[in-house]
């Protein structure tokens, strides 16, 4: 019989990297858990992804291996993109007939999530989860930033503890009224052992990308994984690699969106500049490896999830200091360097210190060892121990 606590976890729909969480936590099963997906189960048709440009259906299993409910979701145009994309009539008493101990709820900013967080609060302790930053805060006073600094703050004091993501998103929450004593660190993760894993499969079609692209063994290999659209800003990528002329290296860009036309009409006939389409889950681990270097150029990312992969495939990494995991992800000159958004000189002295460093194998090493603190087991384990001293306290 599972031990403990009953955590019922609120999210809107499956995504690659919660449900290996999930899977965990049920397969270790020091805790019960149910996930309430509230974007209902329409979610799971194949959709159009704009940032992407086309239809994408993941092609790992998101439903496997955990309980989970979906929830009615009577929003006239359902999406998690809007406040009330996300309204769920028979969410609370959907939790109430699991008899959940806990809720642990995944974003505030629906009307389905924010009233389950209003109405558990002071009933069962109430956990929240969410990767929000002061990064892209306007400086300054301004009447706009001080309302919604209130708001905010009156949205977390209906929440008992929340689970922290790293050094940036700590410091929003503590901005918004909540205490040391209820911040719990468990970093953003991603299913670190499958992105480690080798098989000749993924090796096979590395070696036949570098072919393809003529791209020799001894050559260092900068690359991009992602949409193609402002926000990741590869145009600044791509313009810092040829502005240092690199020899011996090479830029791959992976992916589709809107910058993608323009982009290629301006750089394609560079023969050490290289595109490639939106790869599927199960392909990334090969993309990874096609690489020395990861760069994350975006102007504004909560984290940068795809740098966690890229780490675990042995990749150093270069992000813009505009994404939230970079203090987090990357000890400078040992696993990588952050530079200054959207300056294309600090990129590519950046790009260029890798391609001076004597030691990138040992960087890349350091990229992998390094990247086990940020593993599933380490970030369940977490979870666990505040659930089950929940369980204790209510008993006592």
């Amino acid at each position: 019989m599972v031990k403990g606590i009953k955590l019922a976890i609120v999210t809107t729909h499956p995504i690659q990297y919660n449900a290996p969480v999930f899977q965990r936590l049920s397969k270790r099963g020091n805790i019960s858990i149910r996930v309430f997906y509230t974007w209902g189960e329409q979610v799971m048709k194949s959709k159009f992804d704009p940032g992407f440009g086309k239809i994408v259906s993941w092609d790992i299993p998101l439903l496997e291996g955990y309980g989970f409910e979906f929830v009615l979701n009577k929003a006239k145009h359902p999406g998690s993109n809007h406040f009330f994309g996300i309204i769920n009539p028979n969410l609370i008493r959907q939790i109430e007939n699991w008899e959940a101990n806990a809720v642990l709820v995944y974003g505030w900013n629906f009307e389905g999530h924010l009233k389950t967080l209003r109405y558990f609060k002071n009933k069962i302790p109430v956990i929240f989860r969410g990767d929000s930053t002061l990064l892209m805060e306007p400086q300054g006073w301004s009447l706009k930033k001080m309302i919604r600094r209130q708001i905010l703050k009156w949205v977390y004091r209906k929440v008992d503890y929340a689970l922290y993501v790293g050094i940036d998103n700590r410091a929003y929450f503590e901005r918004h009224g909540l205490t040391s004593s209820q911040l719990i660190h468990a970093p953003h993760t991603i299913d670190v052992q499958r992105f480690m894993d080798q098989s000749e499969q993924s090796d096979k079609i590395t070696r036949d990308w570098k072919s393809r692209f003529s791209i020799e063994d001894h050559e260092l290999v900068f690359l991009f994984a992602g949409k193609l659209d402002e926000n990741k800003n590869v145009r600044l990528l791509i313009e810092a690699f040829c502005q240092q002329a690199f020899e011996n290296a090479h830029l791959v860009i992976v992916g589709n969106g809107i910058s993608e036309k323009s982009l290629k009409i301006e750089f394609e006939g560079n023969k050490r500049i290289h595109f490639m389409d939106f790869q599927n889950q199960s392909m990334m681990p090969s993309v990874y490896r096609l690489a020395s270097v990861f760069v994350l150029p975006s102007l504004s990312e909560t984290w940068g999830l795809s740098a966690n992969e890229a780490m675990a495939c042995g990749c150093i990494i270069i992000m813009s200091d505009k994404c939230g995991g970079a203090k987090d992800l990357i000890i400078s000159g040992k696993n990588g360097y952050v530079f200054k958004s959207n300056n294309s000189k600090d990129l590519g002295e950046k790009m260029n210190l890798v391609i001076e460093n004597n030691s990138v194998s040992g960087m890349k090493d350091f990229s992998k060892n390094y990247i086990l603190n940020f593993s599933i087991e380490n970030v369940c384990v977490t979870v666990e121990r505040l659930a089950l001293s929940l369980n204790n306290q209510s008993e006592q």
